[in-house]
């Protein structure tokens, strides 16, 4: 159809409460989405505790322990099109927002862009991948007026 939308993107709240609202989440990864040209996307981000993120870690990657996000790409044939689950704990984004010295609000926003830039084929465990990717999510957070996030804990 012509009338829909080239990016389908929905938040939910499991079990949290974040003073985040849900369209500054969607419009971090709308700027993700069109600044690396991806294709059409249908993208749902839950946010969720630290205990069922652990519990997703553990089933789905053997990690012990909570994380701070993790993204499903729930792609089943490869028409170009990106469907996903981008789940982020939002009790690890608070302690790291306080940590770094920013909102919890960039700090969401920051794992909404690194969860999008993971389904766009980018691989933090690579050491030249992971410079790049945090320099994009960086640029992708300040164009969002939230300035620079991740390099901003790591100077």
């Amino acid at each position: 159809m012509e009338d829909e939308p080239a990016h389908q993107i929905a938040v939910t709240r499991i079990h949290v409460q974040a003073d985040v609202p849900d369209d500054a989440l969607v419009r971090a990864i709308e700027a993700t989405l069109t600044r690396q040209a991806a294709p059409p996307a249908r993208i749902h981000l839950a946010l969720v505790t630290d205990e069922r993120i652990a519990q997703l870690n553990e089933t789905h990657l053997d990690h012990k322990g909570a994380t701070d996000v993790l993204t499903f790409d729930l792609r089943q044939k490869p028409d170009g099109r990106i469907d996903a689950e981008i789940v982020a704990s939002v009790e690890t984004a608070q302690r790291e927002a306080s940590r770094r010295g920013h909102g919890l609000a960039a700090e969401l926003a920051l794992y909404a862009v690194h969860g999008t830039l993971h389904l766009l084929g980018f691989d933090d465990r690579v050491a030249s991948q992971a410079k790049k990717m945090h320099e994009i999510e960086d640029e992708i957070l300040t164009s969002l007026g939230l300035g620079r996030v991740y390099g901003a804990a790591t100077r």
